[in-house]
């Protein structure tokens, strides 16, 4: 499933944590095999995954739960809410080491318990490791994941790095989790990553991100909702909340952290159909509100005959081939539209090549920190361009050499079907028969279906 003229929308009025998005994406259609073996190549031990249906407000839902093999007092609703978690209005307690289920039981992802190389912290809960972000990096690229769902990854653990480092005002490196670094924490997060990744679908809305009211408990002692590191990544990636009249915590770190790393639009198109929808479900059991989050996969049908995209460019002299393979690799994982390399001939008579990459306006700085991080770049020009494009969409095509996914546009009152390069050299090769010859094949038998 990857059609290019389809998007993810998350509906965030339930709030959004780690484990109702991958719930959700996995309700939607996320492989759960690709997933488990993703999750079963990670360095870890000491848990395991359940995933089942529940019914949520007279919804049917998916719920996906990381079980730890030692008792884990940061699923105590009544420890972490006080009476507020059972829907009275006293709500002066809030949350220890929860970990990503904030908006049922805030399970497991409260990474605003970070603290700082030397600190210290409430021996109470001893059995959570306290890792940082070195640490959770080594763990992360030593798992078996595709590059998209790695670089994805990391990229929502730098983003709660980042906000856990700006409250303590330590650097970025030097902040180690109690949350973060537990087990469960990663899985929900390594989880969600490899579940965006599988759906394939690089444009994601995101709505408003609905937050409850009062406190919650943690290692540092009381603090308000939402708690720093929420605020923190609201405003370093512009995402809106609503404060809503809810009790507790309804929008986790974790949560805002995959909001912000995913999104690459604000709104929804004004004209749209639903695909698919999936469900996810939190640990609350709430009255008048369902603790869901819901994704749909949309297809915008307003007319977009004109489209504006970015331009990034830089010229390179002293960079290696596989240093500038690598580099295209990272950027075309990371959500880049299109990158390529132009040889130039550069001051002082250097050859050199220069990199242009194509993207949208949101993923801009993930691909420029990736360039500046990859190569020896030290500027980065920029412009924003209109392009007129053909309505498209992603089909498959049964030839006699077997189904080929294929791309439809149309001109006018012409369509055009064109082979994914990629069937037609597996088809190739498994046939063994040249690539030319296959590709006049299959393209003749798309003729049959236009």
């Amino acid at each position: 499933m990857n059609p290019q003229n389809q998007q993810l929308y998350l509906e965030c009025y339930a709030g959004i944590s780690g484990d109702m998005t991958v719930a959700a994406l996995l309700d939607l259609g996320a492989d759960q095999q690709v997933l488990e073996t993703a999750l079963a190549s990670l360095p870890l031990e000491g848990y395991r995954i359940a995933i089942s249906r529940v019914n949520k407000g007279g919804l049917d839902a998916c719920d996906f739960d990381v079980i730890l093999d030692h008792d884990n007092h940061d699923h105590d609703m009544a420890y972490l809410y006080g009476d507020a978690a059972h829907g009275c209005g006293h709500h002066e307690h809030a949350h220890a080491h929860h970990h990503e289920h904030a908006n049922g039981d805030p399970g497991h992802d409260h990474h605003h318990h970070a603290h700082d190389a030397h600190g210290h912290h409430d021996h109470t809960h001893g059995h959570h490791e306290h890792r940082g972000l070195p640490e959770i990096t080594r763990i992360i690229e030593a798992g078996e994941l595709t590059a998209g769902a790695r670089v994805l990854a990391l990229r929502i653990f730098d983003i709660i790095a980042e906000a856990e480092a700006k409250a303590h005002n330590k650097p970025k490196n030097q902040v180690h989790f109690h949350e973060v670094g537990a087990v469960d924490a990663i899985v929900d997060i390594v989880a969600a990553a490899v579940c965006l990744d599988n759906l394939g679908i690089r444009d994601v809305i995101v709505s408003p991100l609905f937050e409850g009211r009062g406190s919650v408990r943690c290692a540092h002692g009381i603090l308000p909702v939402p708690v720093p590191a929420v605020i923190n990544i609201a405003a370093a990636h512009k995402l809106p909340l609503h404060q809503t009249d809810r009790f507790g915590e309804w929008v986790t770190p974790t949560g805002a952290a995959i909001a912000a790393a995913a999104r690459t639009r604000k709104a929804l198109p004004a004209c749209y159909t639903v695909v698919k929808t999936g469900i996810g479900a939190g640990k609350r059991d709430t009255g008048d509100t369902a603790n869901v989050l819901r994704a749909m996969i949309i297809q915008n049908e307003a007319p977009a005959e004109e489209d504006t995209i970015l331009k990034l460019e830089t010229n390179i002299d002293d960079a290696t081939g596989e240093c500038l393979g690598r580099v295209l690799d990272l950027l075309m994982a990371a959500g880049a539209r299109d990158v390529h390399y132009l040889p130039v001939y550069m001051k002082k008579n250097r050859p050199g090549y220069e990199l242009v990459v194509i993207t949208d306006a949101a993923r801009r700085e993930a691909l420029e920190r990736i360039i500046f991080e990859e190569t020896t770049s030290i500027g980065i020009r920029r412009c924003e361009m209109a392009r007129s494009v053909l309505p498209r969409e992603d089909g498959k095509v049964d030839t006699p050499l077997g189904p080929v996914r294929v791309k439809r546009c149309r001109i006018g009152e012409r369509l055009r079907v064109y082979p994914e390069y990629a069937d037609v050299a597996a088809i190739s090769a498994e046939k063994q028969l040249p690539y030319p010859d296959v590709y006049a094949q299959i393209l003749a038998a798309c003729q049959n279906h236009i």
